[in-house]
């Protein structure tokens, strides 16, 4: 493969992967250092042999920039929650959709932090990773029904704290 056909291939996987990425390091490291996880995991990807990422790149590019991201974290010696809120733009404009957006993003994320850190991490990478239940379980090192499992659980724990939380603001 050529320079710019490898150069190619990096402006791809960026262009496909890049906001996934920093969805997910935002939930590990916050969103200010969810740029440089990314970027790193990024230059890492330049020094890959492409053959042996080539049929797994979701896979491969989720699980360095988890333990880029842990690296980090560790290094801070703290866990922030996700309090700079979410990486991408507000898909609409409305000041009152977007507040009540916000609202429902905290709370999910509050509920969230009532999960086991296992179960955060298989969340984040199924909805802020778009990765499918295959590729989860090649990033943790979990069994396909191991994914299904934890992601039903989590989801069902995460609903009804979001249900207990508004029942309590409603009061």
């Amino acid at each position: 493969m050529t320079a710019a056909g490898d150069r190619a291939w990096v402006e791809a996987a960026v262009a496909e992967h890049e906001a996934g990425l920093l969805r997910f390091a935002s939930t590990i490291v916050g969103a200010a250092a969810a740029f440089d996880v990314v970027q790193d995991t990024f230059v890492e990807l330049c020094t890959a042999d492409r053959s042996q990422v080539e049929g797994h790149l979701a896979a491969w590019l989720f699980t360095v920039c988890r333990n880029r991201a842990i690296s980090v974290r560790r290094k801070s010696a703290r866990l922030r929650p996700e309090e700079e809120g979410n990486v991408d733009a507000m898909a609409d404009s409305s000041p009152g959709r977007a507040i009540e957006a916000k609202d429902d993003a905290r709370l999910v994320a509050a509920a969230m932090q009532g999960l086991a850190e296992r179960d955060r991490e298989v969340v984040s990478l199924r909805f802020a990773g778009d990765l499918s239940y295959k590729e989860i379980a090649e990033v943790t090192g979990l069994s396909v029904s191991h994914v299904g499992v934890i992601l039903h659980q989590a989801i069902k724990s995460v609903r009804a704290e979001v249900a207990r939380r508004q029942e309590g603001a409603r009061r």
